[in-house]
């Protein structure tokens, strides 16, 4: 009697053992290269004319990015950081502001295209991060444009100024360009903007405004826009004659929402409203960032999930998201029900290239990082560092393990490079992990998360897809 409950107890500690060591090698982790904040990058925009015409051109477009960072100068990579983030801050109150004011309007759909609904920028404080450089009129002159999913209207500053920023490039005069045309008051065109001004000689006038107080004003006009070599005839565009506010550097916005307004919905004819960037991760790759626009820009390789519609905002680029899962495991206390998008047009999560730092709901982000807390328990913990607040002291290492962390979007599951998610703050070895909580109920999906994608907007099949390894 006496053995046999030696033996049950022996099998017991034995079933313990087993549970705890496959439990623990179930825990999924992957390496994390360690590299300190990127230096700011440089501009080596190719001259137009040495760049050879792409044979697929009539269909397609390919451009290189480049991040707001080249367009300053003299700045520590720190500083440049800091700047980074609280862009991002003003960026992420900004589309609260819009969602706002959307939600409580009581028509059914006003539209994000027009001046009235406070788009946020690529120009603004809460700043759009990419650029290129294109062509506008006719003979084109060439200027630095910043790309943004999150606003519809395309716009430059124009001669003559009533104010204008100051711009790395001289100022657009559309009177010397043969393709400029003033849109009239009483065409679609102009009807479609929210709330359309019309001057003196019957030409349809537009204006942006920011949360931040900055704003844009002038005439809403067709142009041709070149990239590279490759023309895109009359294609509706703010001409601003009175701009005034936190803009840096670049003459405009070519906006690529979700509404009639924007680049790729005015282009679909031509491009098939398809189209994809690839955002490098600067501190561990010299490739540029890229977009291209047409079915070129659709990766084969590309996990797709659908897009759903606000019917109180027609700008963004909505997802449903339905779980986290760190280290393998789904994250307790995140359902799908945390980031639904009700019929009054809150909440819901949003794919977008101008914000930095992934915000999710304030219980999913809190449930979120005392997961990844937990599976990070050998790393050493450092104080927190401006919106972060789990951070680690790496000094003196070169890689380390840390917990897998995988999106579960609706028919997608994307899996995180660790590089996207535990990021350097400073160059002395402190990393934080690159989420934070907000108290508004739309989660948005940053830029410092889709490094590394290509992320395929497919607005035709009315879906968006993650491409990995696609730079």
């Amino acid at each position: 009697m006496e053995v046999k409950r030696k033996h049950s107890f022996l099998f017991s500690l034995l079933t313990i053992f087993l549970s705890i060591s496959t439990a623990s090698s179930s825990f999924q982790t992957q390496s994390l290269t360690l590299h300190s904040l990127p230096n700011p990058p440089t501009l080596s925009l190719p001259e137009p004319d040495s760049i050879e015409p792409d044979p697929d051109s009539s269909t397609t477009l390919s451009l290189d990015l480049h991040h707001i960072d080249a367009l300053s100068f003299n700045i520590t990579p720190l500083n440049l950081f800091i700047l980074r983030l609280q862009r991002d801050a003003s960026r992420v109150i900004s589309f609260s502001s819009i969602l706002s004011k959307a939600t409580s309007q009581n028509q059914t759909k006003p539209t994000g295209s027009g001046f009235s609904s406070s788009v946020s920028s690529g120009l603004s404080l809460g700043s759009g991060e990419y650029f290129t450089r294109l062509g506008v009129g006719t003979p084109p002159k060439y200027l630095y444009m910043v790309l943004d999913t999150g606003s519809d209207v395309v716009w430059l500053q124009c001669k003559p100024c009533r104010r204008c920023y100051s711009q790395s490039d001289p100022i657009f005069d559309p009177a010397r360009s043969t393709s400029f045309a003033g849109i009239p008051c009483g065409s679609p065109l102009c009807r479609r903007l929210d709330s359309p001004g019309c001057n003196q000689k019957k030409v349809c006038q537009y204006q942006v405004s920011y949360g931040d107080g900055s704003f844009t004003f002038g005439d809403f006009s067709n142009e041709t826009l070149t990239f590279r070599r490759t023309g895109v005839a009359r294609v509706a565009i703010g001409c601003g004659h009175d701009n005034e506010g936190l803009f840096v550097g670049a003459a405009g916005l070519l906006g690529l929402g979700r509404g009639t307004l924007s680049f790729p919905s005015q282009t679909g004819t031509r491009f098939n409203k398809k189209f994809s960037y690839c955002l490098v991760d600067r501190s561990s790759s010299t490739k540029p960032s890229s977009m291209v626009f047409g079915d070129s820009a659709v990766s084969r390789t590309a996990r797709f999930t659908p897009l759903i519609k606000n019917p109180k905002l027609d700008t963004f680029y909505y997802v449903e998201l339905l779980g986290i899962s760190v280290g393998g495991a789904p994250v307790r206390g995140i359902s799908a029900s945390l980031f639904r998008l009700d019929q009054t047009g809150n909440g819901g999560v949003i794919i977008d290239s101008g914000t930095s730092v992934t915000r999710l709901t304030r219980p999913a982000y809190v449930a979120l990082r005392d997961a990844f807390r937990v599976g990070a328990t050998r790393l050493k913990r450092a104080p927190e560092f401006s919106l972060f607040d789990t951070c680690y002291d790496l000094s003196g290492l070169t890689e380390v393990k840390v917990p897998t962390v995988v999106f579960h979007f609706r028919g997608a599951d994307v899996s995180l490079p660790a590089a996207n998610y535990l990021i350097p703050v400073d160059n002395s070895g402190s990393f934080c992990f690159a989420f934070a909580g907000t108290m508004s109920g739309l989660s948005i999906i940053g830029n410092i998360q889709q490094q590394g994608f290509r992320v395929v907007y497919d607005l035709a099949g009315s879906r968006v897809g993650f491409s990995p390894r696609g730079c």
